[in-house]
């Protein structure tokens, strides 16, 4: 006894099945039963393929334009340093802390967009002194700014 098959266009990474993007021959209660409810695949007619290659190379250009920002963006911070005065004791240990708050804020008035959760900053800095702080901007660009963080008189 042999089973129906009907082919599907994949629009996500199935494990066992195959990547995203892929037409495949499936048994037809696999893909109305599992495939289909999930939007883990559709059925694969050619206009469905067709729109599936036109939505992927948009998705490449969309992708390829954000990177290009991204590293234009990566050489203009490469020269930005930014520095805060803190209330400090004698040892150089702040009352308070410099969080990705403050820095985003710095960013901000100085003309930079760029978003919180982009920040690497394993914990907020509690010490005077220069620090380097990373800035993910894309996936593969990221961008360095210098950080000065100083006493002020109470």
């Amino acid at each position: 006894m042999s089973s129906v098959k009907t082919k599907v266009l994949l629009r996500t990474d199935v494990p066992h099945l195959g990547e995203a993007g892929t037409v495949k021959d499936v048994a037809r209660g696999f893909a109305r039963n599992y495939l289909f409810p999930r939007g883990l695949a559709a059925q694969a007619t050619p206009a469905a393929v067709e729109a599936w290659r036109l939505k992927q190379a948009a998705m490449a250009k969309a992708r390829e334009e954000k990177i290009k920002n991204a590293q234009a963006l990566a050489q203009k911070l490469a020269s930005v340093s930014l520095s805060f005065a803190k209330t400090a004791n004698d040892e150089g240990v702040l009352f308070g802390s410099v969080g990705k708050g403050d820095i985003l804020k710095s960013l901000k008035a100085c003309g930079y967009a760029v978003a919180r959760e982009d920040i690497v900053l394993p914990a907020a800095l509690k010490k005077t002194g220069d620090y380097e702080i990373e800035i993910n901007l894309a996936p593969s660009v990221t961008a360095k700014i210098k950080l000065a963080i100083g006493a002020k008189s109470a």
